[in-house]
């Protein structure tokens, strides 16, 4: 089946419109980190749920809010194909800010109309997921809209950054405003700055890839390209494991923080500040680890990025076992190896996949990766949830670390593959 293209001028991608994508990632990071980072707080503050049953509730929210978000993300990759990225992410960040304006009323609602507030709590965080899903997957695809072989690493991994930088300014600023103002008012920033992003993503960027007159979503190229490129395979398999790594991270560890308050004789919200500091030395590390990761990106390529990423995050991961009190100054080292792995994970795939993919279906391939990482998410915070409950805080990262390191065991093996083919090569990877 050949893809009809709807073949446009190509604009010209000015200063400003990458200003605008950067600034734009950063939001939808804000976004997302706050929705999370503030849940356990609320749930635990706001509407009453008791330490024996946080980290099963915590986890079903998050799983059925990101099942929600893998149907979308599924569907506005294709549709980002036919009808453009921006104008998906303006619907996308207004969505999220209705449910995020929901969410910190859902007591007082349910209180009014007779219900549960956890129940409002829920609906609430599923239109925010249905509005997330609908932008973060164009943020990425832009970036690689925007760029050209030779400088997508540097521009792609520079937009990485910014989504790095809005979840760091979460967890070292953002989080320690319920010590001063209470939850609920730093809940409201979520709506603040959904709808900014609206604004911005309406007024300040542009679309430039052609796009596609096909009505179906072209699963068959899809499915020919992964047969073809095992280099797009192990992206979708770091997928698998990278986006879960950052929920993992950022929902259990401020569980741990805020369910050990009681034992160390803290408040909740001293408590929620100090998961948030530990949280936003994770995302320093990220910052400070993306332009190592840009040179080992260009220097020794994508594939070997990957396994070194993943290497590192997965060592962090597993070394939380060693951690009894998350107050300890010991768990600083496992939280910067997992940070600074998760940078690679994140940066590297998403350079692959630009890479080896057609641009007239990126936005398709990316949604279907993202379909993938999405269902890691539901995986490991399920398991996760039980794991925390019934094992200890630590179990999650543990279970998730040597996920990490079945991930290497196969990149390995494509890199071997590839140093046995007897034709000559520029690199590793251009041997598959």
């Amino acid at each position: 089946m050949t893809i009809q293209l709807i073949e446009a001028p190509r604009q010209k991608v000015e200063p400003h419109h990458w200003n605008a994508l950067y600034l734009s990632s950063a939001f939808c990071l804000m976004m997302m980190t706050l929705a999370v980072g503030t849940q356990p707080l609320f749930l635990r503050n706001v509407l009453g749920i008791s330490p024996d049953s946080a980290g099963t509730i915590n986890s079903n929210i998050m799983v059925l809010a990101e099942t929600l978000e893998l149907v979308v993300v599924g569907s506005v990759g294709y549709l980002s194909d036919r009808l453009g990225r921006v104008r998906i992410m303006v619907v996308g960040f207004a969505l999220a800010g209705l449910g995020a304006l929901m969410a910190p009323f859902s007591a007082a609602i349910a209180h009014l109309l007779g219900g549960g507030g956890l129940v409002l709590y829920y609906l609430a965080r599923l239109i925010m997921a249905a509005g997330i899903g609908a932008v973060w997957p164009q943020v990425s695809t832009l970036a690689g809209d925007y760029t050209v072989e030779a400088n997508r690493a540097r521009l792609m991994a520079n937009n990485a950054f910014m989504m790095a930088f809005g979840k760091t300014l979460v967890y070292l600023i953002l989080m320690r405003i319920p010590l001063h103002a209470g939850v609920i008012v730093t809940m409201l920033l979520i709506a603040a700055t959904a709808f900014a992003g609206a604004w911005l993503a309406h007024s300040r960027l542009i679309d430039v890839a052609p796009k596609m007159r096909q009505r179906a979503v072209p699963w068959r190229q899809i499915r020919q390209l992964l047969r073809d490129e095992p280099r797009l395979r192990l992206c979708f398999a770091t997928s698998f494991l990278a986006r879960s790594d950052m929920v993992i991270t950022a929902l259990f560890l401020m569980l741990w923080y805020v369910y050990f308050a009681d034992i160390v004789d803290v408040t909740d919200e001293q408590a929620a500040a100090r998961g948030g500091l530990m949280i936003g030395l994770a995302g320093v590390v990220v910052m400070a680890s993306i332009p190592v990761w840009k040179m080992v990106i260009h220097r020794y390529g994508r594939v070997t990025a990957i396994i070194a990423g993943l290497a590192l995050s997965g060592l962090g991961f597993v070394s939380m076992a060693l951690v009894a009190n998350p107050f300890e100054w010991f768990i600083v080292l496992p939280v910067i190896l997992t940070a600074a792995g998760q940078a690679g994970c994140f940066v590297a795939p998403q350079v692959l996949t630009v890479d080896v993919t057609p641009p007239d279906i990126l936005g398709s391939v990316l949604g279907a990766s993202n379909v993938v990482g999405g269902l890691g998410i539901i995986f490991f915070v399920q398991v996760g949830g039980i794991l925390f409950d019934t094992l200890g805080p630590s179990a999650p990262f543990v279970f998730v670390g040597l996920a990490n390191f079945k991930v290497i065991a196969y990149a390995i093996f494509l890199l071997g593959r590839a140093a046995r083919l007897p034709a000559p090569a520029d690199s590793l990877e251009d041997a598959f």
